[in-house]
């Protein structure tokens, strides 16, 4: 009796039309299946087969709203370098890092500097206070920021 388990096969590579549905999926995550199948010609229910499958092989992980940070009052977007002792993990960067409100999202890299942070702030006076306190965060040893004067998202397709 062979009581090893046999391994699961492989989920199937996303093909042609599983990268336009995400394509459109990024677009507009509400678009039904629908309006989904007419894009990419396949029926409601092929559709939301391969839908279903993209999500439950962790291809797509979720739908979310894109905001305009600006117009709920965050109208300055900065990055900000930190460098840390040499000791620092990385789980104690992003730990300290993230508990920061104004902190959007924190990366942990290879090279100098140890980790980039991208913050949204209300004012400059705003950004300092922000900047102060990633300072005292953990065991930072200096930090340059750089202020957001345009960008562009592939996700998002537009300037912002």
């Amino acid at each position: 009796m062979n009581l090893r388990e046999e391994p699961s096969p492989a989920p199937p590579e996303p093909d042609r039309l599983d990268h336009r549905l995400i394509e459109l999926l990024v677009a507009d995550g509400r678009r039904s299946f629908a309006d989904l199948g007419r894009e990419i010609g396949l029926s409601v229910p092929a559709t939301k087969r391969r839908v279903d499958r993209l999500r439950e092989t962790g291809v797509i992980t979720g739908f979310t709203a894109r905001l305009d940070e600006a117009k709920l009052g965050w109208g300055i977007e900065a990055f900000t370098e930190l460098r840390y002792r040499g000791t620092t993990g990385i789980e104690e960067i992003v730990e300290t890092t993230s508990s920061i409100p104004e902190v959007r999202s924190v990366h942990a890299i290879a090279g100098d500097p140890d980790a980039l942070v991208r913050v949204r702030v209300r004012d400059v006076a705003h950004l300092q206070r922000v900047i102060d306190g990633l300072r005292r965060s953990g065991p930072v040893t200096g930090t340059k920021t750089y202020l957001v004067v345009g960008s562009w998202d592939r996700q998002a397709g537009v300037p912002g």
